[in-house]
């Protein structure tokens, strides 16, 4: 079942993110204020995911492991939108 929960965050974050907010308590204590868990839900879905699991599961140590998932997480969220900003400019030429 997790493999399959992270398959999932991986393809739809957002939804996965919505489904943990209601079904569980997953984001209980991870952010200081509601503004983070929105602004991350908006702009950077993976990395929160990612945020909160090293929240969870290490309780919040950021060792080297965490700290390339955070990489990764972010160079996920960012790659998309960077290939859609090409694919406008393409567009438009």
């Amino acid at each position: 079942m997790p493999c399959l929960f992270a398959l999932l965050a991986l393809a739809t974050p957002r939804l996965v993110i919505i489904l943990l907010y209601l079904l569980t308590d997953w984001f209980q204590g991870v952010f200081g204020s509601a503004l983070w868990p929105i602004l991350g839900f908006i702009f950077l879905p993976t990395s929160m995911l990612w945020f909160s699991a090293v929240h969870n599961w290490w309780d919040g140590h950021w060792g080297l492991l965490q700290i390339i998932g955070m990489i990764i997480a972010l160079s996920i969220d960012t790659s998309s939108s960077a290939a859609s900003n090409r694919t406008r400019k393409r567009r438009d030429e």
